[in-house]
């Protein structure tokens, strides 16, 4: 049963709200227990007892703790916290506590609730408040005020200045670890946090920093007078960088004076030099090239290489970019990507047989590159499906963990940060086929982004072909239908819901683009009427059918538009301005060229992933799949391919 002391809390929140909030609307999908919590942080009254056996009885507790947390009293959240020991749940309120304990200077409960655990920059300055006021300001404390101040060179949260004035009374910020931060903070071009470490020195370094930090607001001419130091040549460098990525031209001119007057080293240099290019390039503007060249080596890195190649592509200056992957490291060089424009830029350049070869290479990788290299060589696509063979009678004790059925529940009334927090802990304590079948749990209740953000890729590259886990395909039914009324590729509209939501109806974006296509409201409301889609509002694009429904049509009105399927595919992402500019710039450009030459690296990487995903797509639908050179053309019929493992001996698991 519920303790009496939350049954107070709970009915003595309900009067608090005034009349407007009891009317006040949830945006949690509809279940008794998630409108519970909802009305328990308007603070309504809610019939506790009625969910003292529910799964998420504690995140109801922490919802109406949460809403009166500055004046709960300390006995209510030790208990709290001692009842829900070692859940994600008491984690979660330990943390809005220390915070609400630290507003009240209540130093000794914020101790006595401490967890050395806790990571949040805020709270650990607030516990070396804490530490002070109680009495345990010791050498750990300077330490670990030390530690706080040298980790970052961006700003720290403002409950940091109380303990850092005391560490520098402590005498713990001597000039050098004070220098430490204002280094790292002109790296990390912020004049701001570079002014405010500088208070302390003595008045001619204050000076000199306070000189230092203005560099950045202004490149100015003061900085030539500086002294030939390797912190002026660091802080002018990164200053002439800030410059560059705003106005290259200005940066270039100003370089060789002060390089010259402050004895510029070729990283120095290469810094600013860098920046220049990469701003440049990005916007494909004339002095391109001649920037790139003029970067020293030892400054180029993966991202710089890269629009290197992308660069002279845009020009069809096919020899320069083959030049520009050859000099990429070896690692890079070896991604499908880059080894499948080797391939292209040597058939082009007259070298059959290295093109061919290195086709090859590229076309045993299941992505857009190696799909195109398939291709190429007119070959099945390679995929090769692992079945993990976990013991599915260890699923049965998986999907009863109680976290993880937390973590389900939460998810189906909308509470994702929460679910994610439970999700988390469970598989904190999973071994990895427990995590797998911690997945399958997931998507046999629906929640489908598991299979992306649950499988360790990088850890174990087998995971990459859990295929079905990866590409998990719902509402079949409505995608056919809604491909048959538009004459569009069902695992295309498949393959944009799971680069776009993964799934999740109730997705939202920063943007507000909504639900499974992540549609706009005002783009609904207008293909809605266009296509004669009954339409409620907003919030009608959280149906799954209906916004199916929409973002098809909305498919075919981009695929319409642009005649091609790689141009719609950008649209959709990117928008119309950005598509139309791309096409002026390159108007006859070859699809593969183009799409690796857009400007903006999402929309890139986006266009790629959604061709590669359709591909996927119809091969879960179909078991062989349209080839993706026609589809990226929008030619919907032809010879189909099949697929092949070309491992000689797949993982076993």
């Amino acid at each position: 049963m519920p303790n009496s002391s939350l049954r107070t809390l709970l009915c003595a929140l309900a009067c608090l709200l005034a009349v407007g909030g009891a009317h006040a609307q949830s945006t949690s999908a509809t279940s008794p227990i998630g409108d519970a919590i909802a009305a328990a942080e308007r603070g309504q009254a809610v019939d506790a007892a009625r969910f003292a056996n529910d799964p998420l009885y504690g995140w109801l507790e922490y919802a109406a703790l949460r809403r009166d947390i500055d004046t709960l009293p300390a006995d209510q959240a030790q208990s709290f916290l001692s009842r829900h020991k070692g859940e994600a749940v008491a984690e979660a309120f330990r943390s809005i506590w220390l915070a609400a304990l630290s507003r009240r200077q209540d130093w000794p409960a914020f101790r006595a609730a401490w967890s050395p655990s806790i990571k949040d920059v805020a709270l650990r300055c607030a516990d070396l408040d804490a530490r002070q006021a109680t009495g345990a300001a010791d050498a750990q404390w300077i330490k670990d005020a030390q530690d706080i101040w040298r980790s970052s060179g961006k700003s720290l949260p403002d409950g940091c200045d109380a303990p850092f004035a005391i560490l520098a009374a402590k005498g713990g910020l001597p000039p050098e670890l004070r220098w430490e931060r204002i280094e790292k903070a002109a790296t990390e071009w912020q004049p701001a946090v570079m002014r405010a470490a500088a208070r302390g020195l003595p008045a001619d370094q204050f000076a000199q920093a306070n000189d230092y930090a203005s560099f950045f607001d202004a490149v100015n001419d003061r900085a030539l007078a500086w002294p030939k130091t390797p912190r002026s040549r660091l802080v002018a460098s990164h200053g002439l960088a800030k410059l560059a990525k705003s106005t290259p031209v200005a940066a270039e001119n100003a370089l060789p004076r002060f390089a010259s007057a402050l004895g510029f080293t070729e990283q120095d240099r290469g810094r600013v030099l860098y920046q220049i290019a990469l701003w440049t390039a990005a916007s494909y503007e004339p002095e391109s090239a001649r920037r790139l060249a003029a970067v020293p080596a030892s400054a180029y890195d993966e991202r710089l290489r890269e629009w290197q190649a992308r660069e002279a592509l845009s020009r069809s200056d096919w020899r320069a970019a083959l030049a520009a992957i050859k000099a990429m490291g070896e690692v890079q060089r070896g991604e499908s990507r880059w080894t499948y424009f080797a391939a292209r830029l040597s058939e082009l350049t007259g070298d059959k047989a290295a093109a061919q070869a290195l086709y090859r290479t590229a076309a045993r990788e299941s992505d857009f590159q190696g799909f195109l290299a398939a291709d190429r060589l007119e070959q099945p696509y390679a995929l090769c499906p692992w079945i993990a063979n976990d013991d599915a009678a260890a699923k049965a004790p998986v999907a009863r963990d109680p976290a993880l059925v937390r973590a389900i529940a939460l998810q189906r009334i909308d509470r994702v940060g929460w679910a994610q927090r439970e999700w988390k802990d469970a598989l904190s304590r999973f071994d990895d086929r427990q995590r797998r079948l911690a997945i399958e749990v997931a998507q046999d209740n629906g929640w489908f982004d598991r299979g992306v953000f649950g499988l360790e890729t990088a850890k174990h590259p087998e995971e990459k072909r859990l295929y079905k886990l990866r590409f998990p395909l719902h509402h079949g039914d409505t995608i056919r239908r809604e491909a048959a009324k538009h004459q569009l590729d069902p695992a295309w509209i498949a393959a944009e819901i799971r680069a776009e939501s993964i799934f999740n109806p109730r997705a939202r974006s920063s943007a507000n683009a909504m639900g499974l296509m992540q549609v706009l409201p005002s783009t609904g409301a207008a293909v809605a009427k266009r296509n004669g889609i009954p339409y409620a509002g907003a919030a009608s694009l959280y149906d799954s059918d209906t916004n199916i429904a929409i973002g098809s049509a909305y498919l075919r009105q981009m695929e319409d538009k642009y005649g091609q399927t790689y141009y719609a595919i950008a649209a959709y992402n990117a928008g119309p301005t950005p598509v139309a500019r791309w096409q002026s710039q390159r108007p006859s450009m070859d699809p593969d060229f183009w799409i690796e030459t857009i400007s903006y690296k999402e929309t890139r990487d986006y266009v790629a992933r959604v061709l590669a995903f359709s591909v996927i797509y119809d091969w879960r639908l179909n078991g062989d799949a349209l080839p993706v050179s026609q589809r990226l053309r929008g030619q919907s019929s032809g010879a189909r391919k099949k697929f092949t493992c070309p491992l000689a001996e797949a993982p076993k698991g």
